[in-house]
């Protein structure tokens, strides 16, 4: 032990152990360091950044031998421990709960016997960072687009960065996350959530970091939607009408169920059926409900769709297909109808039973039917699930005999009902007489109209429904013929399409649903001849005041065309659809027309074989662009003098007669 070192200490030691056996040496060198008090190494940080209401502490670890005394100094001022301000052991000043007033310089003074030294650094005071709007509890419905707000008060020298965690988990903004949105500016973190999912329930999370401190505020956000699909439907219990089913509820997605929908459909059904309606006060793990007016012998499937205040939800998977139990057929055929057909038939038709509404196997229809007035029914039946005709044949029957009839149906558990007594005629003979009177006489080159006497029929000559036309020309055979019909009691019919200047020969015969009668003795007549192909040309035409002066070319016809009797001149304003059509027999005509803007004319022959070809369209212009008394001639031009000639106020007028 050495006491009170001094510098003249410093040497070699050597420590001798010796017994009676031996002796062993150790050495060591002690050097004696003395030095004054060095801040070179070991400087004090220039700048401390601490925040309002912190802790801070200035180090203060000078270089020294002996160890140093230290004292410091705010400014010129000597700092004494109180206590905010406590000197540490290894000299460090450590201020607590720092105030803005604590900001400024301070100095370290180390000191020992052999000299003294001094550093000093400054002190910075921020504001402390504080979220001034933290995020809410919320309680939200799926689809619903919500703001949590996440806005802060901080320095403004000190940069803040917001993350926002779902359930622990880092919300990466970067990556594009859908549904989620960072928005505010460089003081806010609010964190928009876009139709949100029930996936985003959970505690939400915003950590606000600067380079002096860490916060952080939480909220639990609820999402409430439709409930999820119930699973594993199945029937239990199944019969010709009702069933059971079982199956387990869904997630209620934080919002209770309040009721159930039972959905069916069959083979033949476009989409689901809902069929039954249950309140949610069921309680344990299994659900149960039967399932009421089910038709026999059908194949059902189900599923079942929860509901809550928030809406319906998904439906579950179907159970499995099966078939209800098999029943007497309840439901009878609609549409009785009939008659028709050959003499001696009795023709029954029905609107055939869909295969939901059969209720068994060995599906059949029973016909029953007797004259009006019998207590006798005659019973068939028809094994044929698709059948919607019967025919029964019988020589005794009397044409157009009422009949009663009924058609029900069976299967293999018996008979079902009957459709209520229908009347029904047995068939007809065709008509007996043909008709008398028969004309015919041309219009035109395709057109004739023929005409007869109507028949005065009775049950013996056969019912008339209408008459049919048969026409043909000589060099064609009756077989090849046309055929029109007229239903009730028209009797004049025109046959159209006919070929120009051409013999035609007609005949009439009535008709009615057993077929034609006897056909009338054949009437003939030409079409007239083609109407003239020539339009008229040279076409000149004059202005004055609001008179319009036409003039044109007599047209020639051909020898096989129809004689030119008289012009049609039809004309109608620029932009309207309504024409005007004044006919004349001479190659004039005068028209009174307001023109208060353009005009289009045209010209056509009249024949007997109709209305020849037109005219090039011709355009009048209003009379405010033309001369009052201006006269123009349409092209083609054959030479001035065959084309105007111009006598007082209008042109000559020259008759076809």
């Amino acid at each position: 032990m050495i006491t009170m070192l001094n510098v003249s200490d410093s040497g070699f030691y050597q420590c001798v152990a010796e017994n009676k056996y031996q002796t062993i040496y150790a050495n060591a060198e002690l050097r004696v360091r003395a030095s004054a008090p060095d801040f070179s190494k070991n400087p004090m940080q220039k700048i401390s950044v601490v925040q309002v209401g912190g802790d801070v502490v200035i180090g203060c670890k000078p270089k020294a031998s002996p160890r140093a005394m230290i004292s410091w100094k705010k400014g010129p001022e000597m700092i004494r421990q109180s206590k905010r301000f406590f000197i540490l052991e290894d000299g460090s000043l450590k201020i607590y709960n720092v105030t803005k007033l604590d900001a400024g310089t301070y100095t370290c003074i180390a000191m020992n016997q052999f000299g003294i030294a001094k550093t000093s650094g400054n002190l910075v005071i921020k504001e402390r960072t504080v979220i001034t709007v933290p995020p809410p509890q919320m309680d939200v419905t799926v689809g619903e687009s919500i703001v949590l707000p996440c806005q802060v008060f901080h320095d403004p020298s000190i940069e803040v960065v917001f993350t926002w965690y779902l359930n622990g988990n880092v919300i990466d903004f970067q990556r594009g996350v859908p549904h989620f949105e960072r928005i505010g500016g460089e003081s806010v973190g609010d964190l928009m959530i876009r139709e949100i999912q029930l996936n985003h329930s959970g505690k939400y999370v915003c950590m606000v970091e600067t380079t002096l401190d860490n916060l952080s505020a939480m909220a639990d956000i609820i999402v409430r939607g439709p409930p999820g699909p119930p699973s594993n439907v199945t029937i239990e219990n199944i019969s010709s009408t009702t069933s059971q089913l079982c199956w387990r509820p869904g997630i209620d997605n934080n919002s209770p169920i309040q009721i159930y929908t039972i959905q069916t459909r069959t083979p033949f059904s476009v989409g689901w059926l809902a069929v039954s309606t249950i309140p949610e006060i069921l309680s344990g793990k299994m659900h149960t409900a039967t399932v009421v007016g089910l038709n026999p012998w059908v194949e059902y499937e189900f599923r079942v769709v929860a509901g809550n205040s928030i809406g319906i939800g998904e439906p579950s998977q179907p159970s499995k297909l099966l078939r209800t139990k098999a029943a007497v057929p309840v439901v009878a055929p609609a549409t009785i109808g009939g008659g028709g057909g050959s003499r001696s038939e009795l023709v029954i038709t029905w609107e055939s039973i869909p295969e939901e509404l059969q209720n068994g196997e060995g599906f059949g229809y029973i016909i029953m039917f007797r004259p009006v007035g019998s207590l006798i029914w005659t019973k068939a039946s028809v094994f044929s699930v698709e059948a919607s005709k019967y025919v029964y044949r019988n020589e005794s029957l009397t044409p157009l005999s009422p009949f009663e009839v009924k058609v029900g149906v069976y299967n293999n558990e018996g008979e079902g009902t009957l459709s209520p007594a229908t009347i029904v005629y047995s068939g007809e003979d065709e008509p007996q007489l043909a008709p008398t009177g028969a004309s015919v006489q041309s219009f035109s080159a395709s057109e004739v109209d023929i005409s007869w006497n109507s028949i005065a029929w009775n049950r013996s000559t056969g019912r008339v429904l209408g008459y049919e036309v048969l026409y043909w020309t000589e060099d064609s055979k009756e077989t090849s013929s046309g055929k029109i019909r007229v239903s009730g009691n028209i009797t004049t019919k025109s046959i159209t399409g006919l070929k120009a200047n051409t013999l035609y020969f007609a005949t009439v015969r009535a008709y009615n649903t057993a077929g034609t009668g006897p056909s009338s003795d054949p009437v003939n007549v030409t079409t007239k001849k083609s109407p003239p192909s020539q339009a008229p040309s040279n076409i000149a035409w004059k202005l004055k005041n609001s008179k319009l002066c036409l003039n044109w070319e007599h047209v020639k016809t051909m020898e096989n065309e129809s004689d030119v009797l008289g012009y049609k001149i039809l004309y109608r304003q620029n932009r309207q659809s309504k024409t005007h059509i004044l006919e004349t027999n001479n190659t004039s005509a005068e028209i009174l027309v307001p023109f208060g803007e353009d005009y289009i004319i045209e010209i056509r022959t009249v024949s007997d074989g109709g209305d020849g070809s037109s005219s090039e369209k011709i355009r009048i212009p209003k009379i405010s662009s033309l001369s009052s008394g201006g006269m123009h001639i349409s092209e083609p031009r054959v030479n001035f003098l065959s084309a105007v000639i111009v006598i007082l106020d209008c042109f000559t007028a020259v008759s076809l007669q």
